[in-house]
């Protein structure tokens, strides 16, 4: 009887939850409070204020929960996983309370409303809860600023610093009024007792994986029958069960040690894999790389052969060049004398023009001589302009020379740039292999020592 009578209270609380959640908590709890004779005090709320009843009932939520927790985690001794019934239920509470008195923000999608804006202000407030935002924001299953809200939550339970984190953020009302109404439970007294109650939490040993699990999409629902205790049983029959759970749960702990140690032992075979197969692709890049500098070496002592042997020729064109210089400038001082000798003549000529008889034998002896001087002039200009074809041919030579002795150098110095790369990739790759071979042989220790210890 006293079974069915628990049955039809449970039934009460589905027809409650269905009319209005919140209300018929509150109503349903001080009828369970008159019953078994709670210690839990209902009458601190205005009964005509249904926002202060939410609060209330919300508070006392959090108590059950969080007292059912830590009570069911001190019996089992054990860390909670993710699968843990009141841990799950804890998140839900914790949840509902987060989104009590949240304002809806209308954005390009629609309206949103979600308490994770509120949980990014705690990175503001305090840089250790940065490394969770950032992971939070690095899972790739989550999609949705809810998905997100919880993650934070689990990560921060973790990390045994919820309540440090809560009361962080609900001591600065004046950034929570961004996302929150004046009567919500994060701004008034309530919140703050959650926030104490939930250092007791700090005793709990978490490991939660989020990987696997769809955040958001997850129904966030109370589950009242976890907080209601059955009278019937005797206590002979619940030690027994406690101690064949303990024993299940201890059974399955160890496979999942096991399973996680295996598993860490098969990545790290395949890490150090890995790290050999890079090392062997390093040490033939490296052979690689060491005979193309050998070839270039040798085309660098060419080049510089060719441009030694191309500057030598130079100089002796050069050389050529001032002899025959100095040949044109002195033909050009002869052609003068000869010029001014032939000026000489014809005044002389003229002068012995009157003197005919006497001079007849020197007159035939100056054409003579002017005769032979006509034919060295014509000899002369065509040596002129031998010397002229010459030397512009020397000229083109000279440019020529230059202008290769240019893409020489510039070649030559391209080569050198490319020797000191080279190089200096060889050195580079010379202390990735040394790194490398060090993270192997740390990465061969570690997997040894987890051997050691699974065997």
């Amino acid at each position: 009887m006293h079974l069915i009578s628990w049955v039809l209270d449970l039934m009460e609380i589905t027809v409650y939850v269905q009319q209005n959640f919140l209300l018929s908590c509150h109503a349903f709890w001080q009828y369970k409070a008159d019953r078994l004779g709670s210690s839990l005090d209902f009458s601190l709320a205005n009964p005509k204020d249904p926002i202060a009843i939410e609060r209330l009932n919300l508070m006392n939520m959090a108590k059950l929960s969080i007292k059912g927790l830590i009570e069911s985690a001190l019996n089992l001794g054990r860390t909670l996983d993710s699968d843990y019934a009141p841990l799950q239920q804890f998140f839900v509470v914790m949840e509902h309370c987060l989104k009590h008195g949240l304002k809806t923000k209308k954005t390009f999608l629609g309206q949103n409303k979600s308490f994770w804006g509120a949980l990014e202000l705690v990175e503001k407030l305090t840089p250790e809860a940065g490394e969770i935002t950032a992971s939070v924001k690095d899972l790739p299953g989550l999609k949705t600023p809810l998905g997100r809200g919880r993650a934070w939550l689990r990560l921060a339970l973790m990390q045994k610093k919820l309540s440090d984190y809560m009361k962080t953020i609900i001591n600065r009302k004046d950034l929570l009024s961004e996302f929150y109404e004046p009567n919500a439970l994060m701004m008034e007294e309530e919140g703050a007792v959650i926030a104490g109650l939930l250092v007791g939490l700090n005793v709990i040993d978490a490991n939660l994986c989020m990987k696997g699990e769809d955040l958001d999409s997850q129904v966030g629902v109370i589950d009242f029958s976890m907080y209601l205790k059955d009278g019937g049983h005797s206590s002979k029959s619940a030690e027994g069960d406690g101690q064949i759970t303990a024993i299940l749960d201890q059974k399955n702990y160890v496979e999942e040690l096991n399973r996680h140690l295996s598993a860490s032992v098969n990545n790290l075979q395949a890490k150090v894999d890995a790290l050999e197969k890079s090392n062997t692709k390093l040490t033939e890049e490296l052979a690689v790389a060491n005979n193309r500098i050998i070839t270039l070496q040798e085309d660098v002592e060419r080049v510089k052969e060719e441009s030694s042997y191309q500057l030598e020729s130079r100089k002796a064109v050069r050389s050529d060049s001032a002899a025959d210089g100095q040949a044109l400038g002195e033909t050009r001082k002869q052609l003068k004398e000869e010029t001014l000798l032939r000026l000489d003549v014809e005044k002389e000529l003229e002068v012995q023009i009157g003197m005919k008889q006497e001079m007849e034998l020197s007159m035939k002896m100056l054409e003579k001589d002017i005769c032979e001087k006509q034919d060295a002039l014509v000899e002369l200009r065509q040596q002129l302009e031998d010397l002229r074809a010459i030397n512009q041919q020397l000229i083109h030579k000279s440019q020529s020379a230059d202008a290769s002795s240019k893409q020489k150098s510039e070649v030559v110095a391209r080569l050198e740039e490319k020797i000191n790369q080279m190089s200096g990739t060889v050195k580079q790759l010379e202390t990735s292999e040394k790194h490398l071979v060090k993270q192997a042989r740390n990465l061969n220790s570690a997997a040894g020592k987890l051997l050691q210890l699974q065997q």
